[in-house]
């Protein structure tokens, strides 16, 4: 699936050791660049954010590069069509590039906030669109209804946006699993993944940056393999307080004790997991963001399990880092 918005679909569906749950959903952005980082004195509420959102789905739509250059943080990283990590750069350039015709009555509902850290938030929400949006010489109907979310940083007394991702959201008992064939690719080169080797488990690591990423990456594994067993104690010990989570079919859960019930309950048949080209994006010195590949063996539902592109959110709790946020993708 090829999502036509940035705030609407350039980031890919996602999903995160969910077995076949219900449905969820998805939203979009948008307006003017000095709208979108307009001081913010008090801690943000999800009405905050979500007005920033929509500015940035307005922005999108009208192809406004300028409004995404001042509202992006500096460093973001979102997912590209392909499983591509995009900079704050590369992200403009494609907003400049887009085109879309979509009707009023747009809506980005249910928003969900979740603390990641005192400067630190994610926004999880869902979006519905009528319309179509034109890039690169190709017009899509806009994927609706999704479930997005945004990590929002405080930077002085604006609010921007460290990472964007969306997934549709769909009924996988009413319609077909995504397609397994996403999985032969597993092991295919990824370009943005070399220079990340070195922040693999067992790697040395060369600076601080690279030692956390390993240190993410092999918290991640230890998450994975903890779902597969359906071990709720060590889930709680890896992750935070305040966690959120998004898989593939849009559903979204808020909260240890709800994610890790999620979790556990899958009727999933799991042989094995792996954690894949790790690369570690760091806000700060206690916040980071971890975009991998998960390569699961076994099936869920009855369906093979596709391969899937994750981005998590990690706080550090000391000398300890915790999963605060994961968002898994589909990529096809």
């Amino acid at each position: 699936m090829k999502s036509n918005g940035l705030f609407s679909g350039a980031a890919i569906a996602a999903v995160f050791f969910a077995a076949c749950g219900a449905p969820a959903e998805k939203p979009t952005l948008g307006s003017s660049n000095t709208e979108a980082a307009r001081p913010i004195a008090q801690a943000p509420t999800a009405e905050v954010l979500l007005a920033l959102d929509r500015k940035a789905n307005e922005a999108y739509f009208k192809g406004d590069a300028a409004f995404f250059a001042g509202l992006l943080n500096d460093p973001f990283v979102m997912l590209g069509p392909g499983g591509e990590r995009m900079d704050k750069a590369a992200t403009t350039a494609m907003v400049a590039g887009v085109r879309c015709d979509v009707k009023d009555g747009w809506t980005l509902e249910e928003p969900l906030l979740s603390k990641i850290a005192a400067d630190t938030y994610v926004l999880s929400y869902r979006g519905t669109f009528d319309g179509t949006c034109t890039r690169d010489g190709r017009t899509e109907k806009a994927p609706s209804p999704v479930r997005a979310s945004t990590v929002w940083v405080r930077s002085g007394e604006k609010w921007r946006a460290a990472f964007h991702g969306e997934n549709p959201i769909f009924d996988p008992r009413a319609t077909a699993a995504p397609p397994a064939a996403t999985a032969a690719r597993k092991d295919a080169p990824n370009k943005d993944a070399e220079g990340a080797q070195d922040a693999r488990p067992g790697a040395p690591a060369a600076d601080p940056n690279t030692a956390a990423t390993a240190a993410m990456v092999a918290i991640e594994t230890s998450v994975w393999e903890a779902w597969k067993a359906r071990d709720a104690k060590v889930l709680a010990e890896l992750t935070a307080s305040d966690i959120a989570f998004v898989d593939i079919f849009g559903n979204v859960t808020s909260g240890k004790a709800e994610t890790i019930r999620f979790w556990t309950e899958h009727q999933c048949d799991v042989k094995n997991v792996r954690v894949a080209d790790g690369t570690g994006t760091f806000l700060s010195a206690t916040v980071a963001i971890l975009t991998f590949k998960g390569i699961l063996e076994g099936t869920c539902g009855g369906q093979k399990f596709p391969l899937i592109y994750g981005t998590s959110v990690y706080t550090r709790d000391g000398a300890a880092w915790k999963l605060a946020f994961t968002l898994n993708h589909l990529v096809g």
